[in-house]
């Protein structure tokens, strides 16, 4: 007992990884109705008595506590070996909730040990705890959800309609509304007109519309473009038209509905579909419903308690104060659960959603996701298939969706029922960071592959990636804000090796060495890439409006313009950059790397490719030094194209034999890139 008492207890008798299947027996998020086991490794030094897993199953509304299940686990002696397995097997129920786990480790001499997430919270291999662990995330989803193909295998242009291209001859306005600011000058710089306490006096307009959008098909289909999202096109007083007058009508500055039409028409004769901008959270307080400044011919909330709308809005003190989007008195909110709203949005033969979807688009990204109701999605998406199975819904959201919580609730957008997808902000974060010195590659490995663990396949594989959008700085501009980060950073330590490069001039080459990092692993990542108008063309911008800049028509910066569309080349030729797997890699602080490839044709949703084949990216953040580095292509080996492959392609290098050894030596410059593959990308 003595020697029992004394002993010396060491953290690394015990390991789990949540990403191993040895460990883990289903990767990532699990069906409903599925068994998955837990295995937990524990050295027989560590003298156990015995072992338990705990499972949280978390209620909706976080106010109230999980459900907690404590389950003893069944010891496997492993023969001959210094480590026993402790094992359980736990059924997941049949209906989709977020699943949290630790384990409970009770030693011989009465000590408690638990093993639990890693501080992160990053999932993989956890570490030990004296008490109070962090839990481990499982996802549970139901399986007979599916993302459409079409979504998984596009890439999305984002379009704010207003600033594209103004189709009509010599550049007329389709329409002139009263009391607004109309630009002289294409390229003038876009500023908001206000008043005294910050209101919008009058909107301003450069007169882009549906026609422009249509003349331009050519270089959608030059870009590589198969989607296209429209910000909101409705009848409204802004340029931006999130307050959203007449949801059945077109904005007439945007043209008629028979110029959308043709636009639609036009679009999917060229294999181009269109999803369009969704804001079913709020509407305009100038607007049919609402009708503050009686601008409409309808008994709108504000005119009179017997409106058919009324019941739409919350009213604080009719009728002059009432709810409205983060305060902003121009977006009163809707009861989205109200019977009539649900029917004139969702439910009527003619509701807002069954026209648009009759009209020919593709489905909806939602404005403000978290604002929207659980119950409000799942009938939005149920009418959505009932029209086009095939349509999708885009969910904005800015966190991981498989967990976010808004207005106390754990939201349920992946479960299967509501979103195929979210705008994923946190992929283009985790560059930034790493950018920014604020993590090292390793630390890329690991964020990546916790949202890949967090989200249902189907899902992962349609998460929209994005890096610039019309609510967020332009990322010329972003790149070349790390441009200065670095800049700064090289001169102070004196280290920079071209003294003669002038700040500003070194800046701009950061920005648009980084820019191309960063649209590299945008177009050659799981999930679908969006580009936002303009980003292609070396577009500029701070924050709104400055973000909303028109697109520089023969001004296009010609490198990056060439880079993008080499890009969308590659990834629509092959088709692995979609829906192929997936494996990343480091090889130190600074650089980066992952592999795409199909394993005998197949890709990860079952569907034959054709040839097996990969490519491999690698990114160096470093500014200032190149690497000699050597890709042992054997670490690949289970990865069968790679394994049989005798030679490769690279982008600069050209094509090389693999020698015997299996190793390759390639130098990465400073904010370099990599692209290796066994099919020639070099004639793009």
């Amino acid at each position: 007992m003595v020697e029992l008492l004394n002993l010396a207890w060491d953290d690394n008798y015990i390991f789990f990884n949540s990403q191993d299947t040895n460990y883990k027996s289903i990767f990532g998020a699990v069906p409903c109705n599925e068994s998955v086991t837990f295995n937990i490794k524990i050295n027989e030094k560590a003298m156990i008595d015995s072992v338990f897993i705990h499972f949280f199953i978390d209620n909706l509304d976080i106010s109230k506590p999980p459900k907690e299940y404590r389950y003893h686990m069944t010891c496997k002696k492993n023969l001959g070996e210094p480590d026993d397995i402790y094992t359980y097997t736990y059924k997941v129920g049949d209906k989709p909730r977020l699943v949290f786990y630790y384990f409970e480790i009770i030693l011989k001499n009465g000590e408690f040990k638990y093993y639990g997430n890693n501080y992160d919270g990053l999932g993989g291999v956890g570490q030990v705890y004296s008490d109070n662990p962090h839990s481990y995330q499982m996802t549970t989803f139901y399986p007979e959800s599916k993302t459409p193909d079409w979504y998984k295998e596009s890439i999305i242009y984002q379009i704010f309609p207003d600033r594209f291209f103004n189709g009509n001859p010599y550049g007329a306005l389709s329409d002139h509304k009263e009391n607004t600011f109309i630009y002289g000058n294409w390229y003038d710089t876009p500023i908001y007109i206000k008043g005294t306490y910050g209101e919008i006096l009058r909107w301003d307009f450069f007169g882009g519309n549906f026609k422009g959008i249509e003349k331009k098909v050519d270089y959608f289909k030059e870009l590589g473009i198969n989607l296209i999202y429209l910000n909101p096109i409705f009848q409204a007083a802004s340029n931006h038209r999130y307050d959203t007058g007449d949801y059945k009508k077109v904005d007439s500055i945007l043209g008629t509905e028979e110029d959308f039409n043709n636009l639609i028409t036009t679009l999917r004769k060229n294999n181009i579909n269109v999803i369009l901008d969704g804001v079913f959270s709020h509407t305009g307080r100038d607007s049919k419903y609402f009708n503050r400044f009686n601008h409409y011919d309808s008994v709108g909330a504000y005119n009179s308690v017997g409106s058919p709308y009324y019941d739409w809005y919350t009213f604080k003190n009719y009728p002059n104060e009432y709810v409205s989007w983060w305060g902003n008195d121009d977006l009163p909110c809707v009861n989205e659960l109200n019977p009539s709203f649900l029917d004139y949005i969702i439910r009527d033969e003619d509701s807002v959603v069954a026209k648009w979807l009759k009209a020919g688009i593709k489905g909806w990204r939602l404005d403000v996701a978290d604002e929207l109701p659980g119950e409000f999605l799942k009938l939005l998406r149920k009418k959505c298939h009932e029209i086009d199975k095939d349509s999708v819904l885009l969910g904005e959201v800015w966190e991981d969706a498989t967990n976010k919580i808004s207005y106390n609730q754990r939201r349920e957008y992946m479960c299967g029922k509501e979103l195929d997808t979210v705008t994923n902000y946190p992929f283009k974060k985790i560059l930034l960071d790493f950018f920014y010195n604020k993590g090292n590659a390793e630390k890329v490995c690991k964020l990546f592959m916790n949202l890949r663990e967090n989200y249902p396949k189907e899902n992962f594989y349609a998460l929209t990636n994005i890096i610039g959008s019309h609510d967020v700085e332009r990322i010329l501009s972003v790149c070349e804000d790390i441009g200065r980060f670095m800049q700064d950073y090289l001169y102070k330590k004196g280290l920079h090796k071209d003294k003669l490069i002038m700040k500003e001039d070194l800046i701009k080459k950061l920005g648009l060495e980084l820019l191309k990092l960063f649209s590299l692993v945008q177009l050659t990542f799981p999930g679908v890439p969006l580009i936002y108008y303009g980003d292609e063309a070396g577009l500029k911008g701070g924050k709104d409006p400055d973000n909303r800049r028109t697109y520089p028509w023969g001004r296009e910066n010609q490198e990056i313009l060439s880079w993008y569309k080499f890009l969308t080349k590659m990834r629509n030729k092959h088709s692995l950059l979609s829906t192929g797997d997936f494996k990343q890699f480091y090889l130190n602080e600074d650089i980066y790397g992952y592999i795409r490839f199909l394993d005998n044709g197949v890709d990860q949703f079952g569907k034959n490719r054709g040839m097996d084949n990969f490519i491999i990216v690698i990114i160096s953040r470093n500014p200032l030094t190149s690497f000699n580095i050597d890709v042992d292509f054997s670490a690949f080996d289970d990865i069968l194209s790679v394994k049989k492959c005798k030679f490769i392609y690279e982008l600069s290098y050209g094509k090389r034999n693999i020698p015997a050894s299996r190793k390759l030596n390639f130098n990465i410059k400073d904010l370099g890139y990599l692209i290796i593959s066994n099919t020639d990308i070099c004639s793009l």
